[in-house]
């Protein structure tokens, strides 16, 4: 067709008596007239003819591959599925989503299942033995079925053995190890922090040793004093000290007292912004003394559920060791920043304080809560120790930062709701 087409453009007279030409019974001149010029004896119309039929079967071939391909994926996916709803049903419970979390139950019912799987398969090995022996005495007589039954009968021991005793001795002998290695690892933690607390113990008998020794000695040193002149204009100055020192002492054991019992917390429905203006209404007149420039943020209301007298001992102790430390170092432009608010969960309070102090050695920072610990002169040691046991009685953390020259931060931090009430042990 497309070679005759190409001759009929070429006649240009021919061509146009065609297009003027009109066929009344609906049918094609420019199809007639090929006809005409086509060559029943040429071979090319023909071939082309067969390569557009070849061209029409590919294309059919193709297509129905693609739709076998198709319906293959879908019986596929089909039996995946039908194979996972099996599975499902067999283990009476839905499968896991996440490959290799199982849990307890599903191991223990696995284990059950290869357990169960094992002794089948050996009662149908034996099963299957007794009938081959069985059919050998029958058939061949005594002599043939003892030898295969000799002979066979050791695998069937050792089959026997595999499948019923021995994930038994194996489970019992995982147990007698575990149970050997965790009374060693128990043993050897239960020594370790035995020593620990024995290097606790020593360290706080030495420092409450020290704490109630050194002021005793003075007053002891001046009432000796005193008692070698009984009328020198001094003794009233030695007699003030004296009792300043025993006041001391006083004071040491009182905290340490309050640092070993158990306090009763009284949870309620609070407020630790309440808390820290509080605390902060205690210092006014000492910060206004200090000039010290006081910066407040209040992100939210920090209800909470917690002991508010205890939390306001903690947040007093803090602005006071804050203002110590910038008295003593005479900062110039002393400032106190304190911040309150909310975790972005809602769950949890926080208070930041913070000072532009001297700040602490890296060495001190380790050592800072723990019991008569204390670089002041006149300091019992035990005021961040008690702070830190109230604020675990919360349930809460706290948390301090610093470095020489650079201020020291304090951060507490507290569940807004917590279930149990209870003592600060």
């Amino acid at each position: 067709m497309i070679w005759a087409r190409t001759l009929l453009s070429r006649s240009g007279m021919r061509q146009r008596r065609i297009h003027e030409s009109t066929d009344v019974t609906g049918h094609d001149p420019l199809d007639e007239a090929l006809r005409e010029l086509m060559d029943p004896d040429d071979p090319r119309p023909a071939e082309l003819e067969q390569r557009s039929w070849l061209d029409e079967q590919r294309a059919r071939r193709d297509e129905q591959r693609r739709e076998r391909r198709a319906r293959h994926r879908e019986r596929v996916a089909s039996r995946h599925q039908r194979n996972a709803e099996r599975s499902a049903e067999r283990s009476g419970r839905p499968r896991s989503r996440r490959r290799g979390k199982l849990t307890a139950e599903e191991r223990r019912y696995r284990e059950a299942q290869r357990i169960a799987n094992a002794k089948l398969s050996f009662v149908v090995h034996f099963v299957v033995y007794a009938l081959v022996c069985f059919f050998l005495l029958m058939v061949a007589g005594f002599r043939a079925s003892f030898i295969v039954a000799l002979a066979w009968g050791i695998g069937l021991v050792m089959h026997y053995v595999m499948a019923v005793i021995a994930p038994g001795l194996r489970q019992r002998w995982i147990h007698q190890e575990v149970s050997r290695q965790v009374t060693t690892t128990t043993t050897q933690q239960r020594r370790e922090l035995h020593g620990e607390h024995s290097r606790h113990l020593e360290e706080l008998s030495a420092s409450i040793a020290h704490e109630i020794r050194n002021p005793i000695t003075a007053a002891k040193s001046l009432v000796q004093q005193m008692g070698e002149d009984p009328r020198a204009a001094d003794n009233v100055e030695y007699a003030e000290v004296a009792l300043e020192e025993l006041d001391r002492v006083e004071r040491s054991i009182s905290h340490l007292l309050r640092f070993a019992r158990d306090e009763d917390v009284e949870m309620r429905t609070m407020s630790i912004v309440d808390v820290v203006d509080s605390a902060l209404e205690t210092f006014r007149d000492r910060v206004e003394r200090l000039g010290i420039e006081v910066t407040r943020v209040i992100d939210a209301d920090g209800e909470m559920v917690g002991d508010p007298e205890k939390l306001r001992r903690v947040v007093i102790n803090l602005f006071a060791n804050a203002l110590d430390a910038l008295g003593e170092s005479a900062t110039p432009s002393p400032s106190l920043e304190i911040q309150a608010g909310e975790n972005l969960a809602g769950d949890a309070v926080w208070v930041r304080i913070k000072d532009n102090g001297p700040g602490i050695e890296p060495e001190r920072m380790n050592k800072i809560f723990s019991p008569f610990y204390t670089s002041k002169e006149s300091g019992t040691g035990l005021g961040l120790a008690l702070s830190k046991k109230v604020v675990d009685a919360h349930g809460g953390t706290i948390a301090a930062e610093s470095s020489p020259g650079h201020g020291t931060e304090f951060v507490l931090t507290f569940p807004k709701h917590r279930g149990d009430g209870g003592t600060a042990s």
